[in-house]
């Protein structure tokens, strides 16, 4: 069994708390941190569109790159240590939803959390890329609330004219 944990800034640790939860001991479990390449990319062009071209040394997208490939290590270090058990890292670039849709494929399990809005029950709970991935996984998902869910009360009216 193949179980792949999408670790992301800020619900990693509930993420990683279910697959230890969920997957069995003998699973093959894959921690799984996407980097937005878009972010480095906006860098360099702002560089080269408002403070001149020629002066490659001084163009801040390396650097963006550089520290975003740090912080991913970071996090996968700490998703590693914090998981407790023999399991595989896996650095990917590129449209996040995309890379994750991808890795999916083939697991029996992808783990994943909330990351939108978490004060109410809602579509809005989730984000963009969440919300895509969620729709297009090529396997079960097992989404979580990165802290307690908030109770039913907070549920949207239901459509149409209220009474």
């Amino acid at each position: 069994m193949t179980v792949v944990v999408w670790i992301t800034e800020g619900t990693w640790p509930a993420c990683v708390d279910a697959a230890r939860t969920h997957a069995p001991q003998d699973a093959q479990v894959v921690l799984l941190h996407v980097s937005d390449r878009d972010v480095p990319g906006l860098a360099h062009g702002a560089f080269a569109g408002l403070l001149g071209r020629g002066h490659r040394e001084r163009d801040p997208g390396d650097r963006v790159g550089h520290l975003a490939d740090a912080s991913a290590r970071q996090l996968l270090d700490a998703a590693v240590e914090r998981f407790g058990r023999p399991c595989t890292r896996l650095e990917r670039a590129g449209r996040t939803e995309r890379e994750v849709v991808a890795v999916a494929e083939g697991a029996e399990l992808l783990v994943l959390a909330r990351d939108g809005d978490r004060t109410r029950l809602g579509p809005h709970s989730l984000g963009p890329a969440t919300r895509f991935v969620v729709d297009h996984a090529p396997c079960p998902v097992l989404l979580v609330w990165p802290e307690p869910a908030p109770g039913a009360d907070t549920l949207p009216p239901p459509p149409g004219p209220q009474r």
